[in-house]
């Protein structure tokens, strides 16, 4: 007989924002009349940038002749993407990678969900807390992460405490680990690291032969100067970080589906037997086998985000997110409550009041202010008594928001 995959078994239930769904849906069953207003979910609420409209429909034209038709497309994305990510996201800020470093996806989650398939079961594994939830599942769902604990921490998995407490800067560990995961700008705190502090990971990296996988997905988000966009602009990350991009927050391809992930080829990881071997050429492989690439008309609309026009569409987007987040960020202080993030993330992190647990207090706003965000602890044990707000809507609807929190807080 088939047996399953056991270790599937361990993982919650249903998905944190599976949860979220069915409470709210229970909500609007018993209050068919009240108007919701989500800030829970990242997803992005601005229409696609014009120039990749555009760049859509001009490949969708190509598409139906027989002389511009294009079929299957190279797993690692077509060259034109490649050149442009290049041109535009590295050299820019002085960092060289090759055409081959460069591995098109159908988004960020993808590939960090499935960069565990060249990495051995039995790898110890360390996370920023709170985190997002595909790091600790796609971990669990293939026995690396151990066994769940009373305390729900994962046995294999060492957490990295980030609060306000210690301003959500995690501490260096005093151990080595095989591999670590850090997000900045961070989802879900909102949180970001200096070059600095940056290149202390970097160090404890390279020092211990530790995997770095960092996930910049929102670094077009980030604002000040000393917060690095990329870890490579890190003197020797390429030895020990591979990195994630998306387009899906950038420039609202959330419902197209394209990112990229970048594999340097200085990086490599151990045999049993000590043999290093370049990360790049297994994942190469694991692609060719188990990745057919992005579309070719989605591929081209990312290019578009290149252009000049593409460039300055993106830029008004994430300004608009990026007012959302002021205005948020200025109410909720205006409110009494201590409120984090919303500086270079379109994320808002905010302590719940009076030591009440995440998700009292998000039933509480969703019943009383009729505003849905997403509790702390779902995205792990440091994340008790915090919530999660998304500057993604409307600015009508985040006006609104704090107007509600606020007459329902003061």
């Amino acid at each position: 007989m088939a047996l399953v995959n056991e270790h599937f078994l361990k993982l919650p239930g249903s998905y944190l924002f599976s949860d979220i769904a069915k409470k709210v849906n229970s909500f609007k069953i018993t209050h068919p009349k009240q108007s919701l207003i989500r800030l829970g979910i990242g997803d992005v609420t601005r229409p696609l940038p014009q120039a990749c409209i555009e760049a859509m429909h001009k490949a969708v034209d190509e598409l139906a002749s027989e002389k511009t038709f294009r079929g299957y497309g190279p797993e690692q994305g077509y060259d034109f993407l490649i050149d442009a990510i290049i041109k535009n996201d590295f050299q820019p800020r002085g960092i060289h990678l090759t055409p081959s470093e460069v591995f098109v996806n159908d988004g960020a989650k993808s590939d960090t969900g499935n960069i565990g398939d060249i990495l051995r079961h039995d790898n110890s594994v360390g996370v920023t807390d709170p985190i997002y939830p595909v790091y600790i599942d796609s971990n669990v769902m293939c026995g690396r992460a151990g066994v769940l604990e009373p305390d729900g921490k994962w046995s294999n998995v060492t957490y990295m405490p980030c609060t306000a407490e210690n301003h959500f800067i995690p501490a260096i560990p005093d151990k080595r680990i095989d591999i670590v995961y850090l997000c900045y700008p961070n989802n879900p705190t909102g949180t970001t690291l200096t070059k600095d502090q940056l290149k202390k990971w970097v160090d404890y990296a390279l020092a211990n032969d530790t995997l770095i996988l960092f996930d910049a997905a929102y670094e077009a988000f980030i604002q000040e100067d000393n917060v690095p966009h990329s870890i490579y602009e890190i003197k020797g990350a390429k030895k020990c970080a591979i990195e994630f991009r998306s387009f899906s927050k950038t420039a609202g391809f959330t419902g197209v589906r394209c990112g990229y992930t970048v594999v340097p080829k200085e990086l490599t990881a151990a045999t049993l037997t000590g043999d290093r071997i370049p990360l790049g050429k297994l994942w190469n492989r694991r692609q060719c086998t188990k990745f057919n690439g992005a579309s070719y008309i989605t591929q081209r609309a990312a290019e578009a985000i290149y252009s000049p026009e593409g460039k300055q569409q993106v830029r008004d987007n994430i300004n608009y997110y990026m007012e959302n987040a002021r205005t948020m960020k200025k109410g909720l202080e205006a409110a009494g409550l201590k409120v984090f993030g919303g500086v270079n993330s379109p994320y808002i992190w905010l302590k719940t009041p009076d030591g009440m647990g995440s998700w009292k207090f998000f039933e509480q706003m969703l019943y009383e202010a009729n505003v849905v965000g997403t509790p702390g602890v779902g995205f792990g044990p440091s994340g008790e008594g915090y919530i999660r707000l998304t500057a993604f809507g409307s600015h009508e609807d985040c006006q609104e928001a704090m107007k509600r929190l606020q007459r329902w807080l003061i």
